[in-house]
């Protein structure tokens, strides 16, 4: 399982939220996605730590906390959901846009 961080200032890095994360315990993983097309952080991120115990403490002491200048929210990470199976991304529905010529 992971831990959700939301709420993250934008300045935040893999080894700033790690070195706040490992106060908790023994931090697996870090993982701070980005905007596909800016590359720019999108202001949250998961922790995976070594124990569920760990994570529990982590999210305690955690939410609602300031960090950064911003007041974190911290929980239990959740699945993915509505992204359906489709497994690509490609476009759905009728022919080409622009059909080719050949």
């Amino acid at each position: 399982m992971s831990v959700y961080v939301g709420n993250l200032s934008y300045d935040a890095t893999e080894e700033d939220i790690r070195d706040v994360f490992k106060e908790y315990g023994s931090v697996k993983r870090v993982q701070v996605p980005s905007d596909r097309d800016t590359g720019r952080p999108r202001g949250f991120a998961f922790v995976e730590m070594e124990t569920e115990d760990e994570e529990t403490s982590a999210i305690e002491a955690l939410d609602g906390a300031e960090w950064m200048g911003r007041t974190l929210k911290v929980n239990k990470a959740r699945p993915r959901e509505g992204r359906g199976s489709s497994g690509g991304g490609g476009r759905k529905g009728g022919g080409e846009k622009f059909p080719r010529e050949y």
